[in-house]
């Protein structure tokens, strides 16, 4: 992609509340044409939360009907070594994520007529999927000094693996790497530095070719997100619109290189989406946006280098039926925000 000029065209965040994978896609095939996404059903499978499909190949790992933890009795040393082994060679091939762990982005990659402008993905960052995923002894393994230095390599080549098999869609990708432990950046449960962030993060992004973005659905400090190679910022605008505001300099310098605002609007919690239309959604959105048009930034150029998306996943709704609402309203709401280009 040349230009980061979305025009507040709408995609996703991942998750959706389906069990079946090929209804899933048909929702993101109609309401998503433009930016689609893949679907992550962990309805489906426990397999299928964000946390376990990425684990297929880590050392150690050890996946039950409800559990993920890296089993220390196990030999990891072997694993490693191949691990390693990969990340140096770039030979992402040996670590794919199977229709097992991902039957949404199987079904996906097997869509026919799709011609997008782009196509989209996502990726566990690694400073939530390190903190998330313990050993035996309940210690998240970020804090180690061996499997944490192995997270971000082992998701640096997840990731790349995906952008290949969606580069057979559109050859223009966007990976989203998904950090919702961002938001306790900062307190006792994430001691983690902001240098240690931040290299964890461009160790993933090193291994996408196409557009990079984080998502993080809570307060955060965005300073420490910005201060990567991002190229979109994804954030939860609905019920935390203030919170990127805090950091003008920052999303002023992204915008002024070219990057762009993935802005959160449509709730994925059914009462506050049963309660919302179009109109009051863009109302909601061009409040968001005041704070940066106050400080210089052109409601066109906003306009122009934003994306459009659920608040989070949509998992989180109860039905299909829900899903759907949530995807129209989208759609509807980007129709809308695209009339003042």
């Amino acid at each position: 992609m040349t230009a980061l000029e979305f025009n507040c065209l709408p995609t996703a965040i991942g998750s959706m509340p389906h069990t079946d994978p090929e209804a899933a896609c048909a929702q993101v095939a109609k309401y998503l044409k433009e930016i689609p996404c893949w679907p992550q059903l962990p309805k489906r499978s426990f397999k299928e939360n964000m946390y376990a499909q990425y684990s297929q190949g880590f050392p150690g790992i050890t996946v039950t009907a409800d559990k993920l933890y890296v089993d220390r009795t196990k030999d990891i040393d072997k694993p490693l070594e191949r691990l390693y082994a990969a990340y140096l060679d770039n030979d992402f091939a040996k670590y794919p994520v199977s229709a097992d762990y991902a039957a949404g982005l199987h079904a996906f990659l097997n869509l026919k007529g799709l011609s997008p402008l782009a196509v989209k993905g996502q990726v566990t960052g690694p400073v939530t999927w390190g903190l998330t995923v313990a050993d035996s002894d309940g210690k998240a393994i970020i804090y180690d000094d061996i499997l944490g230095d192995a997270v971000a390599k082992f998701l640096r080549l997840k990731a790349a693996w995906q952008e290949k098999e969606l580069k057979r869609i559109s050859p223009n990708t966007i990976i989203f790497v998904d950090e919702p432990y961002m938001a306790s950046f900062g307190s006792v449960s994430v001691t983690l530095s902001a240098e240690r962030v931040k290299s964890l993060v461009e160790e993933v992004f090193r291994g996408i070719e196409g557009l990079k973005g984080i998502h993080c659905c809570g307060n955060t400090d965005w300073s420490v997100l910005l201060g990567t190679s991002i190229d979109i910022v994804s954030f939860d605008a609905y019920n935390y619109a203030q919170s990127l505001s805090l950091y003008p300099r920052e999303v002023k310098a992204l915008l002024n290189r070219g990057g762009a605002i993935s802005w959160g609007i449509i709730p994925n919690e059914g009462a506050s989406l049963g309660k919302e239309t179009a109109a009051s959604l863009k109302d909601r959105l061009e409040e968001a946006m005041a704070p940066f048009t106050r400080n210089g930034v052109s409601f066109k150029q906003l306009l122009r280098q934003s994306l459009l998306t659920p608040s989070c996943g949509l998992a989180s709704l109860e039905t299909p039926d829900a899903a759907a609402r949530a995807l129209k309203l989208l759609a509807e709401l980007s129709q809308t925000m695209r009339k003042g280009l």
